[in-house]
């Protein structure tokens, strides 16, 4: 027998070596190391300046530091919808709804999260009455997660119980929290929150918030059943099924785990932003969904890892970022995130081919 296949195990099995491959999540941190390795090539051809390395001597250290912090800040928010988005999709499904629920749940977080008084003044964005006012930052954060609870709650029950398709159930939970949202004040935005609220938002917090739930989530998936029946769903429902598994109960759960990362998505944006806004978290379910895409998670279900989502949020901030410091107008950015989308599905498609022909 050749030193590539080698019989083990009852009834003669063999094992190929020909068949070994790569975690995905080392593709997606080879795509990253390009994709940073070509704007570290452009910078220095177009810029004259190095695009991650510090070549000025500012910092102790060799990287440019203040771009690296740039970059995770800017994906961090999203990152952390794309967390609910990825166990999302991994259990078969698709949700819509995240950058709404972030809107309305800004709204009425900042409204507990308001001062009384704006340098000796009443609140000119006052949106509530005086009870409101100076609350402990207790209250807009139980009340924001409230709110994206209901809101994952509703959308697990729906597509659980009367088995609307996921896109049409979370479609209907997108315009009608983007409406709420408006509704709340009338459209007009809230601002002057305490100063504990604005604590969720400063520095690194929102970075420190992403990672800890990443890892957090990295371990549930990983290790715990919950974690094992999410996959299991979206390989195959109906053999789940059969296996015990109480799908629409897990199904529910999933949802409403998106609504709750989405709350705090925008609890800190708010506090980051220091106001809430109707308009706020437009297009960050689609970003999330790309992150996703990108980072190897499977629009068709079963298959994904929250590294990989990190990984893709990654190559999001260094093309945002890479961008920027090339001085392209923002709607490249746009375009190319497009292009990137829709490679990273074809991509995925190819490999699920050629494992069914293996």
């Amino acid at each position: 027998m050749s030193g590539k296949q080698q019989a083990h195990g009852i009834g003669g099995l063999t094992f190929d070596a020909k068949k070994r491959h790569w975690p995905n999540e080392v593709n997606v941190f080879g795509a990253l190391v390009l994709i940073v390795a070509i704007f570290e090539v452009l910078g220095q051809i177009l810029m004259g300046q190095s695009f991650l390395f510090d070549s000025a001597g500012r910092f102790d250290s060799i990287f440019n530091e203040a771009r690296l912090t740039i970059i995770i800040l800017q994906v961090s928010i999203v990152g952390i919808i794309a967390i609910g988005s990825t166990q999302v999709i991994i259990s078969g499904g698709i949700d819509l709804s995240p950058g709404s629920v972030v809107g309305v749940t800004a709204m009425v977080a900042m409204s507990f999260a308001q001062v009384a008084q704006v340098n000796g003044n009443a609140n000119p964005t006052a949106a509530l009455g005086d009870w409101a006012h100076d609350l402990p930052v207790i209250a807009p954060i139980a009340v924001g997660l409230a709110c994206g609870l209901v809101a994952g709650l509703v959308n697990g029950m729906i597509i659980a119980y009367t088995k609307i398709p996921p896109f049409i159930a979370t479609l209907g939970m997108m315009v009608a929290a983007r409406g709420a949202s408006k509704w709340w004040t009338a459209g007009r935005p809230i601002s002057f929150p305490t100063e504990n609220y604005k604590a969720l938002g400063a520095g690194l917090t929102p970075v420190f918030i992403f990672i800890g739930l990443a890892i957090l989530f990295f371990l549930v998936l990983r290790y715990t059943v919950y974690g094992k029946h999410t996959y299991a769903i979206g390989s195959n429902e109906d053999a789940a099924r059969m296996s015990g598994i109480q799908v629409e109960r897990h199904k529910v759960l999933v949802y409403t785990i998106a609504g709750l990362l989405a709350a705090i998505a925008a609890l800190v944006l708010s506090s980051k932003n220091l106001t809430a806004q109707a308009g706020m978290g437009v297009m960050y379910e689609l970003d999330a969904i790309a992150m996703t895409v990108i980072g190897g998670v499977s629009l068709t279900g079963g298959r994904g890892s929250i590294v990989g989502t990190v990984l893709g949020a990654l190559i999001f901030g260094v093309i945002i970022s890479g961008f920027t410091f090339l001085r392209l107008d923002a709607y490249y950015q746009e375009m190319v995130k497009g292009v990137i989308i829709v490679a990273a599905v074809v991509l995925d498609q190819w490999r699920q081919r050629r494992a069914g022909t293996r």
